[in-house]
């Protein structure tokens, strides 16, 4: 068997999607998944390490594989008068060049709006470009010595928290400048990218594609500026289109109509769902949308309040707006059931005289 043959093109692919969780066994991996001898492994191995898409270090049972990075370029521009399409021309299209039609077309759409972001709304000086690729994926790193985004969010929409900034950023259509930008850029970029994060302040947030949680972490160093963490294999199979089509379709003009709220955003902390006031932080905003995804991940119960200001006071007072709950547990699938069976309440007569 070769690497050339169909079946040797898989084995490598599958070396290389692996190689960096199973440094190493994955010799052992790939001989169980593909019914091969050891030998045959090596060979593969040797000839990827030949080719320096791989290194190897270390002798017989403790050798340990890895992907080198095959790329490495980092630029420093001052903000001023900077343009993003000069800086995808200039800097970065060439570096990626040689990627398929397709994630090309999601690099350049991810990198312009995050470059865009950076020039117009973090109020600093300088933008600091880290790019890094190996045979299988590429990291694009943005950091700006600006206020902050989540401190910027949390003063411009006059939040209580930073980590609130967090669940208006994703639920998209959030700007500090709505007269010339959507809010829609970090809410697209996060969903075409295999992996993006945010890290501003003491405040960490990420999304991984075909995950349902959104995470916010905090760090105990708080850092200044904002850093953008972008990743993208080098051959995904994941158009820009389909993501806009998946939340701005066509029978609805291409108009950013859908949106999806993790629920368990609106808590701080070990805190549960329980009152009006946090049912109504998980509701700003969501009026601009046609439908309004509430995703209960990692969310097993909440209170009868929380659920009645949603699921009753909010859908009734808005009809055209489509509430769907996804990921719900038992409890919390029951507690929305009853806040939409709650009749009104006819209001007391005064009696007659």
């Amino acid at each position: 068997m070769t690497r050339r043959t169909k079946h040797g093109k898989e084995v490598v692919a599958f070396i290389l999607q692996n190689i960096e969780v199973h440094p190493q066994n994955i010799a052992r991996l790939t001989t169980d998944k593909f019914g091969i001898t050891r030998q045959a492994v090596n060979r593969f191995l040797r000839e990827l390490v030949a080719d320096g898409l791989i290194t190897s270090q270390g002798k017989t049972s403790q050798r340990r594989y890895a992907l080198p990075p095959l790329q490495q370029e980092s630029f420093h521009l001052p903000l001023q008068g900077l343009h993003e399409d000069a800086v995808w021309r200039n800097h970065l299209a060439a570096l990626l060049d040689d990627l398929p039609s397709n994630v090309r077309g999601v690099w350049e759409y991810a990198a312009s709006e995050m470059i865009n972001n950076a020039i117009d709304h973090s109020d600093g000086t300088t933008l600091s470009i880290q790019i890094e690729r190996n045979s299988i994926r590429t990291r694009l790193i943005l950091r700006d010595d600006g206020v902050g985004i989540f401190r910027k969010i949390k003063e411009a929409c006059h939040l209580e928290d930073e980590r609130h900034a967090v669940l208006e950023l994703a639920k998209g259509k959030l700007t500090t400048d709505p007269q010339h930008h959507t809010g829609e850029g970090i809410f697209f970029t996060s969903r075409m990218l295999d992996d993006f994060a945010v890290l501003s302040g003491d405040v960490y947030f990420t999304h991984e594609y075909g995950k349902d949680e959104n995470w916010i972490l905090q760090q105990e160093k708080p850092s200044t500026g904002t850093a953008v963490f972008m990743t993208l294999a080098n051959h995904s199979p994941r158009t820009s289109q389909e993501i806009f089509e998946e939340f701005a379709s066509e029978k609805n003009n291409y108009g950013f109509n859908k949106t999806v709220v993790p629920v368990r955003l609106a808590r701080q902390g070990l805190e549960q769902l329980v009152s009006r006031s946090q049912a109504k932080r998980l509701l700003a905003r969501i009026d601009r949308f046609q439908i309004v995804i509430f995703d209960f991940v990692s969310v097993e119960t909440i209170g009868p309040a929380f659920a009645d200001e949603i699921f009753r006071v909010f859908e009734r007072s808005h009809p055209n707006i489509r509430l769907l709950a996804v990921n719900a547990s038992t409890n919390v699938s029951l507690m929305i059931a009853r806040a939409r069976a709650v009749q009104e309440t006819p209001p007391i007569q005064p009696p007659t005289t």
